[in-house]
């Protein structure tokens, strides 16, 4: 254990979480290999407006059964987030504000349509867009004061906040069926980390000294930054696996534990893996998706006047949706609102995915802001202060990324397979020694496109090497 060359793809929560597991299981030889300048992946916490904000993954979702939440729950370093996702105003494009009766009537439906509520789901075979289409509009009481207009414009938008926390484009790629295997833990699903940023928990696990923000703790000088993998030869003839850097450097190891995206799978796994990757793998990388979550953030010089609105998402009429596709600010169809954040009274932050996230990944800073600004003064009826900073994330843009958190889809079912086939090793034929493990949120079963997840898919896969080597001492006992 202690001279195996373990080198790992990835400095995200699930390449700490392996390096720091194999680190106190006695293993020494360590590397991380990191393409950003950074450590965290999609766990991304920089200073902004009071404190910090979180760019990418942003709570703790869940307590019971939570690895995350475990760790860090008698330390003081998460709290509830209030209740700005819940009691958010509606307003329609043509600036009309629903009456809260309305909304809760809207909002009770909608919330209904989890998978905790549904057991119609372990029958269904269709997408999660069907089913929920099909549920609401038969749950929906007719004999409301609103109509069946407003209730399709607040449908549409909640299956936008539904898209974002599969971290789909749409629900209709989502697999119904498939949201059974998605395990939710029990407790509040949006802790936030006081004003100190995701980053917080990955340092725990690194062991940094709270008072030094360049300490990597257990990890210092294991971490090489800006040092992205161009090629894996993981079944070389003399057994050793060869890493080649864009740089053109080249790494030997003994085990390779890839951490990287699925996103980035999908778009290299051909010219990065030789030989190349068994079906047995490509079909759970073709199948399963990634789709883009995309955030803004606007600090304001006093925080939001409206103090009775934890938040606001914005409901299309048939007609201004029209006009807004045929416009140049189409994309805004993507966001889905705006909301306050804990712990950062000045800010308020907004959401938007799919397509037409990406399509503003592409955009000038300016041209984002103009076409906000133009988004406030169509839906409401106050003036919207200008920023005096923005910031918008670019998760698809970026190679090292390319989305933000995987999901079931339909073709996953198309192609019989899913996550356990995606973290299933590459091993020695012979042996069984592991060479070419696969780690991260993705590569979880039951908790996909979460933080906690990639943490224990770390734990797993340095679970595998210790077992291994252990395996390896006592068959050597055996034989002596």
């Amino acid at each position: 254990m202690e001279s195996a060359r373990i080198v790992i793809i990835g400095a995200g929560a699930a390449g700490i979480a392996a390096a720091t597991r194999l680190l106190q299981s006695g293993f020494e030889n360590v590397l991380l290999l990191e393409a950003e300048n950074r450590f965290g992946g999609r766990v991304h916490s920089i200073p902004f407006a009071d404190n910090v904000v979180d760019l990418g993954a942003q709570w703790c979702h869940g307590e019971k059964g939570n690895v995350i939440y475990e760790l860090v729950k008698d330390l003081d370093m998460v709290q509830p987030t209030s209740t700005f996702y819940d009691d958010y105003k509606c307003v329609r494009s043509n600036k009309e504000i629903l009456s809260n009766a309305a909304t809760d009537v809207l909002k009770s439906v909608a919330s209904n349509l989890t998978m905790s509520h549904q057991p119609g789901l372990k029958d269904f075979e269709g997408s999660l867009g069907t089913y929920y289409t099909e549920v609401f509009w038969r749950n929906l009481p007719q004999t409301q004061a609103f109509d069946k207009t407003v209730a399709c414009e607040f449908f549409d938008n909640y299956k936008k906040m539904l898209s974002s926390m599969d971290g789909a484009d749409h629900l209709f790629e989502v697999s119904a069926r498939g949201q059974l295997e998605y395990w939710e833990c029990e407790g509040d699903q949006q802790l936030n980390w006081k004003g100190k940023g995701f980053r917080s928990l990955l340092r725990l696990l690194m062991q940094a000294r709270k008072d030094d923000v360049a300490d990597l703790g257990i990890l210092d000088d294991r971490i090489r930054y800006n040092s992205r993998v161009q090629n894996i030869a993981w079944r070389e003839v003399n057994g050793d696996i060869r890493i080649r850097l864009w740089n053109g450097e080249l790494i030997e190891a003994d085990h390779v534990i890839c951490t990287v995206s699925l996103g980035v799978l999908k778009e290299t796994h051909q010219q990065m893996f030789t030989p190349a990757l068994p079906p047995a793998k490509c079909r759970p990388i073709d199948g399963l998706k990634l789709g883009t979550v995309d955030k803004f953030f606007m600090e304001f010089e006093e925080p939001f006047e409206q103090s009775d609105w934890p938040g606001f998402c914005f409901l299309w009429r048939d007609e201004d949706l029209l006009e807004l596709r045929n416009s140049v600010n189409f994309w805004l169809e993507g966001v889905i609102g705006f909301f306050r954040v804990t712990c950062q009274p000045r800010l308020l932050q907004g959401w938007i995915i799919g397509s037409h996230a990406r399509h503003m990944e592409t955009l000038t800073q300016s041209e984002i802001l103009n076409a906000l600004q133009w988004l406030f003064e169509k839906f409401l009826t106050f003036e919207m202060p200008k920023p005096v900073k923005f910031l918008r994330t670019q998760w698809f843009s970026n190679p090292n990324f390319r989305g933000s958190y995987s999901f079931r889809s339909m073709y996953t079912e198309e192609l019989r397979t899913g996550s356990a086939d995606l973290a299933k090793p590459l091993t020695d034929e012979r042996s069984g020694k592991p060479l070419l493990q696969f780690a991260g949120e993705a590569t979880h079963t039951n908790y996909y496109s979460t933080v906690h997840g990639a943490v224990e898919s770390g734990w797993r896969e340095a679970k595998r090497l210790t077992d291994y080597y252990l395996g390896e001492v006592v068959a050597n006992l055996e034989i002596g």
